[in-house]
């Protein structure tokens, strides 16, 4: 059996840790969103043996044991007994290491699928708590809609809609190590961005309150190591974005845009400065 999943960029409108739990895991208070910057991952089931098997079109993704869609199908196999092996083919869109959530759609998608196709019938909170085995933003990957998400990750409360907004992605030619940037967090430092205006400007549908409030707690850490982010951001809110932020622990920066003629200039002159820009919007 077969089947393809979809697995969509996530970009972090708000960001924060407010402390962590004694086993070192972070708690966040985030509100994420999904755009229309997809992987598309081809999941097949094979009744002749029990190897997972992964390949991809991307030179920089690994296809053993370290890639996250690898682990989400061991998870599932492992748990529920089964004697199936499974063939993922990932096609990747989604740049590798960019704070995107790449790897994690890609697992989430590996939930999905294999949800489906091997008839576990589990809902879509006990595929987020799985998920988490994997790693903290697979459970949001796994709804991959505008959300409220804290806890661990896995406490995905899903919010309505976003108001109409385009928005612009730049990657610089740096790729950051997550771990690296939680290891630097230093609470009684962080400027916390107020996640409940941001939730209440979504709910209103207010998006000039919504830029307002937004908010990455973590961007300053990983912008003292790569200066390409702040300039981004800056490039972007001259050209005219009307909020221009770091996704996750970075690199990649977006800015948002209320005007599909506003989002095309800032489009079009980020890419002068940066070789991965694109224009997107979010999912509905």
């Amino acid at each position: 059996m077969q089947l393809i999943e979809k697995a969509p960029a996530k970009i972090n409108l708000g960001l924060d840790s407010p402390y962590h739990h004694q086993d070192g895991a972070e708690e966040w208070n985030m509100v994420m969103t999904s755009v229309d910057l997809a992987d598309y991952v081809d999941i097949q089931t094979l009744s002749t043996h029990k190897r997972i098997r992964v390949a991809s079109d991307s030179g920089f993704l690994p296809n053993d044991q370290r890639n996250l869609a690898f682990q989400a199908a061991h998870l599932l196999q492992t748990k529920f007994h089964i004697n199936e092996g499974v063939n993922i083919r990932i096609k990747k869109n989604i740049p590798v290491a960019a704070g995107l959530g790449g790897g994690s759609s890609d697992a989430a998608a590996v939930l999905r699928g294999l949800n489906q196709l091997w008839s576990l019938d589990l809902s879509w909170q006990e595929l987020a708590e799985l998920g988490l085995q994997i790693d903290s933003d697979v459970p949001y990957c796994v709804y991959g809609r505008t959300a409220h998400v804290r806890g661990r990750g896995e406490r995905i409360t899903p919010l309505s809609k976003l108001p109409a907004a385009w928005v612009v992605l730049a990657k610089p030619k740096v790729s950051v190590s997550t771990p690296s940037i939680l290891q630097q967090i230093r609470y009684d430092e962080l400027d916390h961005p107020d996640i409940d205006a941001l939730l209440r400007a979504i709910r209103n549908q207010d998006i000039e309150s919504m830029c307002a409030a937004m908010g990455n707690a973590l961007e300053p850490l990983t912008a003292t190591r790569h200066p390409e982010i702040t300039q981004l951001k800056q490039q972007m809110m001259k050209f005219g974005a009307d909020a221009a932020q770091m996704s996750g622990t970075g690199p990649t920066v977006f800015g948002l845009c209320s005007k599909q003629s506003r989002a095309q200039r800032v489009f079009n002159g980020m890419k002068g400065f940066c070789r991965e820009v694109y224009l997107v919007r979010p999912l509905p």
